[in-house]
């Protein structure tokens, strides 16, 4: 029988029908999901009043197996379940001997382990053991072309919209970290005019420190469209805002949109569905770009600018560049891609 795999939409939709398991085995690198799945747990299993007596929050550091064991052997009081959450599980020591519990749980114990940064082996006795029981979930990170529809459907669950360009600022300035993804919408969110729903870049502007006008995001469009002043002015914004603006997010952004460019001249289809179905974009208006960027690239010229930006960072980080700043090796970059 083909093992079942679980998704975080899945699991929550069970654990809101009470439907709940022995044990759930949390892990992987991306912590958001690994903390919603217990955090979820940790609030509604119980009640205040249950809580008191029946819900044990553990540290890895701080127990072995046999402290787990012993927790989850306890029968709850006045309660039809206890939940015993671990987090920081992978620096609990003997954690194999998990099995000898797992092969007859108590159906009243909710056993949580939170494994971050990392995964438990799958080929070892205790995750086979987890999965006849209960639920082992990998949480993987996203990639960034994932970001812009967890953006969207984020914000259109709060009850807002969010355009575009307002997507795109926010998934290239904070990135795949999706904890402070969330933090950062949730202020936009809550500094929100009373009568709008719809998140802006100038709200972005305003109130997470990114420019609308002079970002990475502005950079690709006015290359794709090679505009060269725009591209210039947004260069010596740049070196004007180091901080703000390191010369390897820009890029590391700028090797990635090159290499599905790249990528995009081998799609079966030249449509924006087909060019999204074959980079794995999440929506098909994600693609228009590449779609424009191959009205004005070559392959070959494509290719070339590749290798630019492997140049480039590699100067950027010392080798073979002496006195060139960050700054003057952007603009060069810059003109090497437009002519």
């Amino acid at each position: 029988m083909a093992k079942q795999e679980y998704t975080y939409e899945g699991i929550i939709r069970e654990l809101q029908a009470k439907q709940y398991r022995p044990v759930y085995y949390l892990m992987g690198d991306e912590a958001f999901y690994i903390d919603k799945i217990a955090d979820y747990i940790i609030d509604n299993v119980l009640n205040d009043t249950e809580k008191e007596f029946n819900q044990t929050i553990l540290y890895g550091a701080d127990v072995d197996a046999a402290t787990i064991i012993n927790a989850a052997k306890r029968y709850p009081m006045m309660s039809e379940y206890q939940v015993i959450v671990v987090k920081e599980a992978q620096a609990v020591h003997n954690m194999e001997e998990l099995v000898f519990y797992l092969q007859k749980p108590l159906k009243s114990t909710i056993l949580v382990l939170c494994h971050k940064h990392g995964s438990l082996d799958k080929r070892k006795k205790l995750a086979a053991e987890i999965e006849k029981v209960g639920v082992l979930y990998e949480s993987k990170k996203l990639k960034e072309a994932q970001l812009p529809a967890f953006i969207a459907a984020y914000i259109k669950q709060k009850g807002f919209d969010i355009d575009q360009k307002a997507t795109a600022m926010l998934a290239e300035f904070v990135g795949t970290d999706l904890s402070r993804l969330v933090g950062e919408m949730e202020k936009l969110i809550i500094t929100s005019s009373k009568n709008s729903t719809k998140i802006t870049p100038e709200q972005i502007e305003k109130n997470i420190g990114i420019s609308k006008d002079y970002n990475n995001f502005e950079l690709r469009s006015a290359l794709v469209e090679k505009d060269v002043l725009k591209a210039n002015k947004i260069v010596k914004y740049f070196e004007e805002n180091p901080k703000t603006n390191p010369i390897q997010m820009t890029l590391s952004l700028l090797f990635g949109f090159y290499s599905n460019l790249m990528m995009a001249y081998y799609a079966p289809e030249k449509s924006e569905q087909g060019i999204a179905a074959f980079l794995g974009l999440k929506s098909p208006w994600q693609a228009r770009e590449y779609m424009a960027a191959m009205r004005k690239y070559s392959g070959i010229k494509t290719m070339q600018i590749i290798s630019e930006i492997r140049t480039t960072d590699a100067k950027s980080k010392g080798v073979e560049n002496s006195s060139l700043s960050d700054g003057d090796l952007l603009r060069e970059l810059v003109f090497k891609i437009l002519h």
